[in-house]
């Protein structure tokens, strides 16, 4: 695992269900440690990390070149109740998150908003982990409706 995980990311990341070739979205990336690891373990794949502070993504940008530059780690500056998929972009398999208050109950109403946007940003069975458990949890995620 990347040196420049703490033990507790490394073993959130070590936890999450990865495989080559996944389309992986991180909700909160902060300086983007956990999503480079993250690249590194699905191969060929893809990962979008999201932070609605455009001083995170600027941290995370300055550390991924290699793996922007390589089309494996692509940045967006969102929060992830306001977060859509472009036009013409693919769903991701799974979406995680560490320490997003939208999504571990400090802040309810903004989760309430948040949960049907990434249910909606998910391949159908998409699955949503977050930390809080042993080390991760899942959580349901609304219907995505029709």
């Amino acid at each position: 695992m990347s040196a420049d995980l703490s033990p507790r990311l490394a073993e959130i990341v070590e936890a999450l269900p990865l495989r080559d070739g996944m389309r992986v979205l991180e909700i909160g990336c902060g300086p983007g440690a956990a999503a480079r690891a993250v690249a590194v373990r699905i191969g060929n794949g893809h990962i979008l990390a999201i932070d609605r502070s455009a001083k995170a993504i600027g941290q995370a940008r300055d550390g991924s070149a290699e793996l922007i530059a390589a089309g494996r780690l692509s940045l967006r500056c969102v929060a992830a109740e306001d977060f859509v998929l472009e036009a013409g972009e693919a769903p991701f398999d799974i979406a995680f998150a560490v320490r997003v208050g939208a999504l571990d109950g400090r802040h309810p109403s903004a989760g309430a908003k948040a949960l049907p946007r990434i249910a909606a940003a998910l391949v159908p069975g998409g699955r949503l982990f977050i930390d809080g458990g042993s080390p991760l949890r899942e959580l349901k995620l609304p219907d995505r409706g029709t």
